[in-house]
């Protein structure tokens, strides 16, 4: 099979036409109305550009939430609306590499729970992608808010964040490569993607907070990964029953150098079909959603109402005493 060229270099989506340059404001002459990055653009809002509903500072709201971005393209505006949708809980977005200021208990304080839909670690201006080393301050700050016990929510593709440092795996829960590695001391593939993929979620832990008022099974639009969840430290929640075979998927690897939707001479083994689980690390209580890549995902009502459960639930006092009483155990086996 021949695989389909990307030509492309620097940051950049696995999905084709989701790439922006930086540019200056465009002016129709057809309307005399401007444009940014393909946003209408208004003086009287939002510091001109329209469609940010997180504009407003939040004030009132009793659950503060941090959420950390970049590292990998989103459609920013829809996923401001989706965090703005959740009743009583105010978002504030903050961009890599400046949230890790954040990641330690002095300056996480004032934050209920921290979100992280980021993917840092890797740089993609290079071919294939060179892979960076989190500092030691990062690290160590992270390890101290986890021993805290500080709520963390991991979305979509933050399983591919910090390649380099092995324990941020464990701390999510799997792994995904953009590139040939060792996870847990074994030689990997690098991980499979497949865009805009229908299929069908099914809650296998109805009674957990994080899945209350989900349907017992959904159908979303999505993109999927063929990846590494590691089963024996993680409570699954969310099952798809798709394929997951790597016939079906394309690889991650060949995507960064240039060929997209490919899958040549890449004999993944078959992939994990959980989506979603909960965890702990140390004494926090942590949320990973496979899903999220785009906004088919943050309208539905279904992802909506998962992704307020998991912050919800991350920051309360019975998902801190239950990642303690589990942190407890855990050291009373060793």
């Amino acid at each position: 099979m021949s695989c389909p060229t990307s030509g492309y270099v620097g940051d950049v989506s696995l999905r084709r036409g989701s790439l922006r340059h930086a540019t200056k404001p465009r002016q129709s002459k057809a309307t005399g109305q401007k444009t940014l990055c393909g946003r209408r653009l208004d003086p009287e809002l939002n510091n001109g550009i329209t469609g940010n509903s997180m504009a407003i500072i939040d004030y009132k709201s009793s659950l503060k939430v941090l959420v950390s971005v970049k590292g990998h393209p989103f459609q920013r505006d829809e996923f401001c609306s989706l965090l703005s949708s959740f009743d009583d809980i105010a978002c504030t977005e903050v961009e890599q590499p400046a949230n890790q200021v954040f990641l330690n208990p002095e300056n996480a304080a004032d934050w209920d729970a921290l979100c992280f839909y980021d993917m840092p670690g890797i740089d993609f201006s290079e071919q294939p992608p060179v892979l960076i080393e989190p500092s030691e301050a990062m690290r160590v700050g992270m390890l101290r808010l986890l021993e805290k016990g500080k709520g963390m929510v991991f979305l979509h593709h933050a399983l591919a964040s910090w390649p380099l440092w092995p324990e941020y795996g464990e701390i999510i829960g799997g792994r995904f490569f953009y590139r040939p590695a060792q996870c847990r001391g074994e030689p990997v593939l690098d991980s499979g993607y497949l865009h805009d993929t229908e299929h069908e979620i099914s809650v296998l832990a109805p009674q957990h907070p994080v899945c209350s008022g989900v349907d017992g099974r959904f159908s979303l639009t999505d993109e999927l990964y063929l990846a590494h969840a590691f089963d024996d430290s993680i409570i699954p929640i969310l099952g798809s029953n798709y394929d997951f075979r790597w016939q079906n998927f394309s690889s991650a690897l060949h995507a960064v150098t240039g060929r997209m939707y490919c899958n040549d001479n890449w004999p993944h083994p078959d992939g994990t079909p959980l989506v979603g689980w909960v965890k702990h690390y140390k004494n926090s209580p942590i949320v990973y959603l496979q899903p999220g890549d785009g906004p088919s995902a943050y309208a539905d009502p279904n992802y909506r109402r998962l992704l307020e459960n998991a912050l919800r639930w991350v920051a309360s006092d019975e998902a801190m005493a239950w990642a303690r009483q589990r942190n407890q155990s855990d050291h009373t086996l060793l």
